[in-house]
């Protein structure tokens, strides 16, 4: 059965046409359903250059391309984000925070919806601080919560808080983890990913340019919040899977950590152990991808 992208926008119908300001296209300049009619797996991710290595390993991966093939950027008429797709896989990236990514998502579940694309699955790829996990454990979200715990996005609209669900697809989610298991190279759990507003006091840390708290009360916090199911901590999850919610897309958060923040806020690892954590994220969901195409 066809799953169509759903816009929560009557608006829109009546719009001759559609700049996508951000992304640097538009439905009177770009012919959508001839460059993306296609696509049926989206992976978003903070920055550009690790959205680019992985259209580089998904083209690989697929048999697409070639090693040292150049990939340019469909969005180079701006510098807000950056856009690469390969066969079926569409690659972006979305900065760092909620309001950043959120302005992706909006461009890019109207550039899906008037792709006419359909039964699309979102997998977000990135980075975050563990609790209570090895540093280079990967986590499957279950569901974003915020910062007290709840499973929730409060924003503000018109002047009024609007409460919007952020659990993730479930199914989705065991499939990932099947995936990881298939794989046997590094530890993966399920669960709950902590959505914060701040990197720093926002996430309990002891290293910012502000910090009215001390060690012990940082640590009954965070020992709270691994009490209540969340295994780590990052910064868009939580309107990434609302607006994934409200559009009818299959959606999941697949980040590795870097730490565990139990024992500290300050990533020690060294460069080239980094670059290795961070490809984890994008060898499963490579596999899950070559999986679903029969590769």
């Amino acid at each position: 059965r066809e799953n169509f992208i759903h816009l929560c926008n009557p608006h829109l119908e009546k719009m001759q046409e559609d700049i996508l300001y951000h992304f640097a296209l538009g439905t009177g300049t770009h012919d959508f359903p001839a460059l993306f009619g296609d696509v049926k797996f989206v992976c978003v991710g903070g920055s550009p250059s690790r959205m680019k290595a992985f259209i580089a390993y998904i083209a690989e991966e697929l048999g697409l391309g070639s090693p040292g093939c150049d990939y340019p950027n469909i969005c180079a008429g701006t510098d807000r984000y950056a856009m690469y797709k390969v066969g079926p896989v569409l690659s972006v990236s979305h900065g760092m925070g909620i309001p950043s990514i959120s302005i992706m998502l909006h461009e890019l579940i109207k550039l899906l919806y008037h792709a006419k694309c359909s039964n699309i699955t979102i997998i977000r790829i990135g980075t975050s601080g563990g609790i209570g996990l090895e540093p280079g454990s990967v986590v499957i979200t279950r569901q974003s919560v915020d910062a007290t715990f709840k499973p929730q996005l409060e924003q503000v609209v018109l002047g009024k808080t609007v409460v919007r669900s952020t659990n993730l697809d479930e199914q989705l989610a065991r499939e990932l983890m099947q995936c990881s298991q298939e794989i046997g190279q590094f530890n993966t759990v399920i669960g709950n990913t902590m959505c914060t507003l701040d990197f720093y006091e926002g996430q309990g840390r002891l290293d910012g340019a502000i910090c009215l708290y001390n060690e012990e009360e940082k640590l009954q916090y965070l020992k709270k919040a691994y009490d209540s199911g969340v295994r780590n901590i990052e910064m868009e999850s939580s309107v990434f899977a609302a607006m994934c919610n409200l559009s009818g897309v299959k959606a999941a958060v697949v980040c590795v950590t870097l730490l565990n923040r139990l024992e500290g806020d300050q990533i020690s690892s060294s460069h080239d152990v980094l670059v290795e954590y961070q490809q984890r994220p994008q060898k499963l969901v490579g596999y899950f991808i070559k999986k679903c195409l029969g590769k």
